[in-house]
């Protein structure tokens, strides 16, 4: 199996997915609002029900069944995407509980810190080095994760969940030799018998909040595949076209506008722990920031010399 790396600072043509892939999520908290009603396993299940047509109506429309087929038979490549399909359906899980709970606030931490697990993950596994500056905004970063261990831990098992769940999927969808769409759509096959069972049982006791409760809830139920679906291909598409590094950092785009959702919208109240965190967290940002401007000025002006 090849792992397809990138320099770190370098897009190779993946930042407008990338930055079309996390404005998306930025905003999808308004979305599952309007569905908290609905317990969260049946919203999680009726996600992956309704992403697979989606996902098969456009293979068949960019003529990739053949290569779904192909990678579903390919057991090196199954292996690797039922692992990534638990792990985007945990995260999944959690963020949705997240909104429901009104912890929007937490789930926006746990995407700022996506970066820095990143940055981590691409060290170790894709052999990405980091320069000073970047460690020290790693450093940083770590330094506010620890403070909310002694002023917010209720909460602080959901940032950490969605960041490492969602930083594992995006280093597996980068080294796995498949398609961000046929390999989406064999994740959602992998998940699809549990998805149709939990959703089968919540229409069995049929306690009036989910799928079939209305026509308003069931057609948002429904649209949430393609809420799901599409901010996901725009990603496995920009994974394979950055730099790990790089893409985590792109991302403070969707935790920016969660956090944003969560005070001005939900209303949702700040704790000076929490604010301290933040700050740490966006210091960091702005280092590493910082450090890939300059490696990218750098390499612009060898190439023009």
């Amino acid at each position: 199996m090849t792992k397809q790396t990138a320099p770190a600072g370098s897009d190779q043509g993946g930042l407008p997915y990338a930055l079309a892939a996390y404005g998306l999520w930025g905003f999808v908290p308004l979305f599952f609002k309007l569905l908290e009603s609905v317990p969260s396993v049946e919203v999680l299940a009726q996600r992956i029900v309704w992403s697979l047509p989606f996902c098969f109506m456009v293979m068949a429309f960019r003529r990739q069944i053949g290569d779904y087929f192909a990678a579903l038979r390919d057991w090196r490549v199954l292996r690797l995407l039922v692992v990534s399909a638990v792990l985007i359906a945990l995260n999944w899980l959690v963020y949705i509980h997240s909104i429901f709970s009104g912890h929007v606030l937490a789930a926006s931490l746990g995407y700022y810190l996506n970066p820095l697990v990143n940055v981590m993950l691409g060290m170790i596994f894709l052999g990405e080095r980091l320069s000073k500056l970047q460690m020290v905004a790693v450093a940083i970063a770590a330094v506010g994760v620890a403070i909310l261990l002694g002023g917010a831990l209720d909460t602080l098992w959901i940032s950490l969940t969605l960041a490492f769940s969602f930083s594992l999927y995006g280093l597996i969808r980068k080294i796995v030799p498949v398609g961000s769409l046929p390999g989406l759509g064999i994740e959602t096959t992998v998940l699809l018998p549990v998805a149709v069972a939990a959703s089968a049982y919540y229409i069995w006791i049929g306690d009036g909040r989910g799928f079939g409760a209305g026509n308003e809830v069931s057609w948002l139920l429904a649209a949430g595949g393609v809420v799901t679906a599409v901010p996901l291909l725009l990603f496995a598409t920009a994974a394979r076209r950055m730099s790990y590094a790089a893409l985590g950092f792109v991302q403070f785009l969707a935790p920016t506008v969660q956090f944003l959702l969560s005070l001005f919208v939900f209303h949702e109240p700040l704790k000076p722990v929490q604010l301290l965190c933040f700050l740490l967290i966006w210091i960091s940002i702005a280092v590493f920031s910082f450090d890939m401007w300059r490696k990218m000025r750098t390499e612009r002006m060898i190439e023009i010399a």
